[in-house]
């Protein structure tokens, strides 16, 4: 037997059936790009993902939606997997004319994504940038404010990734939103329809806690990431240096009962950088799997 077959043999064991991941949560690992170095696209991205034996992945959007709400629907029934989210489409970190070319057409994306099940965008905001913080954040508010309006009237949420990383907040020349607790606030001034994609790596790298996670409640928790972390220290982090969940120091045991004590009940997307790019794909796609499983069974939510 090798590696590969091993890997999806402890994954199957860890799954048993699709059906019953998840039955005390509702909580289940989705595949991501990410953890495949981008090597596959939709909709071998999807193929990969079932036949691994993911019970989730993540939607490209600009791949599907050409394809039709229909078509995608019964490709992810033919797979049996549950739609995790989509990216937020529309490029707000330019100019007004950009952003504004990119509004026009998000109620299109907004009905594709809740066509086929997939009420949920996200997308990360900048931890600095060249603009002083009160001017940045006025423009932000405004554009995501535009946005969860659009979005609304597909009932789709949106979710913002708040960037934890101390290299990160000092890339620009002026710090912006990185505490959990405050992207927690900015996303409730945007809309009752925004909130957070809340990620582990930068949940862990911004000092954010358990209790930040309760305190922001499940309604502004609309989708997660989960990696995990060496311990270095902060100057010596880099965001594409993750590890696979289970294999660092943050705390996903407590992440994860954090997460089921609010009610969350959707997608744990396995973002991890570096990590696996010199694997073959289906090892890389079935050492996320087996890791995140084991990681949810230890905190008990699966």
């Amino acid at each position: 037997m090798n590696r590969r077959e091993f890997l999806g043999l402890s994954a199957a064991a860890l799954l048993g059936a699709k059906g019953a991941l998840g039955k005390s949560t509702g909580m289940y690992p989705a595949l991501n790009s990410v953890l495949i170095s981008g090597r596959a696209k939709w909709p071998e991205f999807a193929e990969l993902a079932a036949r691994v034996g993911y019970p989730g992945v993540d939607v490209a959007l600009e791949r599907a939606m050409p394809e039709g709400a229909e078509a995608t629907r019964a490709l992810l029934g033919r797979l049996k997997l549950k739609p995790a989210a989509v990216s937020f489409p529309v490029d707000f970190r330019k100019d007004d004319t950009v952003f504004q070319a990119g509004l026009k057409k998000l109620g299109a994306a907004a009905e594709f994504a809740a066509a086929i099940g997939c009420p949920r965008m996200a997308t990360w905001v900048i931890a600095s940038g060249p603009l002083p913080k009160d001017e940045q954040r006025k423009i932000y508010k405004e554009r995501f404010s535009a946005a969860a309006r659009v979005l609304a009237g597909s009932g789709v949420r949106l979710g913002l990734e708040f960037v934890g990383p101390l290299a990160l907040r000092r890339q620009g020349p002026h710090e912006f939103i990185w505490r959990m607790s405050e992207m927690a606030e900015f996303a409730a001034e945007c809309g009752p329809n925004v909130g957070l994609l809340l990620d582990a790596w930068h949940w862990h790298h911004a000092g954010a806690t358990t209790q930040d996670i309760i305190t922001a409640g499940k309604q502004r928790i609309v989708h997660v990431h989960i990696s995990d972390s060496a311990k270095l220290p902060p100057e010596q982090v880099k965001d594409n240096e993750r590890l696979l969940p289970g294999e660092g120091v943050i705390d996903l045991a407590g992440f994860l009962r954090a997460l089921a004590k609010i009610g969350y009940s959707d997608a744990l997307s396995i973002e991890v950088f570096g990590r696996t790019k010199d694997m073959p794909v289906e090892e890389a796609a079935a050492a996320g799997l087996k890791s995140t499983l084991e990681v949810m069974k230890k905190a008990g939510v699966a």
